[in-house]
């Protein structure tokens, strides 16, 4: 499958393109395999069409210049314009974009696009509901690394066209000692100072903490955030007051839409969200065909 320089120009994608495509090809070869035999014994190989693609329901878009590239893979001779932006807030029967040219072509690659184009607006809505929670506090949302497998980049994408913010992308860009850690270094004070020692000096240092005792001894350590793990919204209270401004809180574990806004004017700095990218519903979003005669 060969690339479109036509249709990335008018779509430029904001991500890894490599990468992308490496991922939009896995996913065409999981749906097509040997071809498409519907398609191929119902529509003539000459047949023009216009495709429009219509969302169902109120969300953010987010991910068009993803489907463009799936379609752009299956055909580059095919016309993608957006009507709108990802980030655009959309209300049910709203066209977000168009696509043209062969019918069987867009036929092949409507259900993968969409596929990409739904997950990834669910995110970003899911998102944006959150962020929205805690508007006019302090506290802002990030998401984890509770990603489907192969998604990251582009589930994180998501989360910050829906105004999130991103915790660290992978195990290589940022250091958090979690319960484990802390467990085999033998205690918190321990696996900071093993940490400071190894990591490079611009690399903050976090540290998951589920108790006031905790908080206290990586607070002596010096740790530069302290992940707030499960703690009931009291403990939270009295760790963000020990703390002080001395370290950056982020509260983690437990969060959902109901106690979100409580827990951000407690005054912690961010609030991290597997929900975002494990759980969000796919926005229902929908391609119109209609054949040029």
């Amino acid at each position: 499958m060969s690339s479109a320089p036509g249709l990335k120009k008018q779509v430029d994608l904001p991500l890894n393109s490599q990468m992308i495509d490496q991922l939009i090809d896995l996913a065409l070869a999981e749906d097509i395999n040997g071809g498409d035999i519907t398609t191929e014994s119902t529509i003539g190989a000459l047949q023009q069409g216009v495709g429009t693609i219509i969302t169902k329901s109120v969300g953010i878009i987010a991910g068009l210049p993803v489907a463009a590239r799936v379609l752009c893979r299956i055909d580059p001779s095919l016309g993608f314009h957006q009507l709108v932006s990802d980030g655009t807030a959309v209300e049910p029967m709203t066209p977000v974009a168009k696509v043209s040219g062969c019918a069987k072509s867009i036929l092949t690659g409507e259900r993968t696009a969409l596929n990409f184009l739904q997950r990834l607006s669910g995110t970003a809505t899911l998102t944006a509901k959150f962020v929205d929670a805690v508007r006019n506090t302090k506290t802002k949302i990030v998401d984890t690394r509770k990603t489907t497998p192969g998604w990251r980049l582009l589930q994180k994408y998501a989360v910050r066209i829906g105004g999130g913010k991103n915790h660290r992308f992978g195990l290589y860009d940022g250091i958090l000692i979690k319960d484990n850690h802390i467990i085999a270094a033998g205690g918190i004070p321990q696996a900071i100072a093993m940490a400071r020692s190894a990591a490079p000096h611009t690399v903050k240092i976090e540290v998951e903490v589920e108790t006031l005792d905790q908080v206290e001894e990586a607070l002596k350590a010096e740790a530069d955030i302290l992940l707030l793990d499960n703690m009931s919204n009291e403990t939270m209270q009295t760790a963000v007051k020990k703390v002080n401004g001395d370290a950056i809180t982020e509260a983690s574990g437990g969060i959902t839409l109901g106690r979100i806004r409580a827990i951000a004017e407690i005054g912690v700095n961010f609030i991290s969200v597997g929900a975002l990218t494990h759980s969000a519903m796919p926005l229902d979003i929908s391609l119109d065909l209609q054949i040029e005669h």
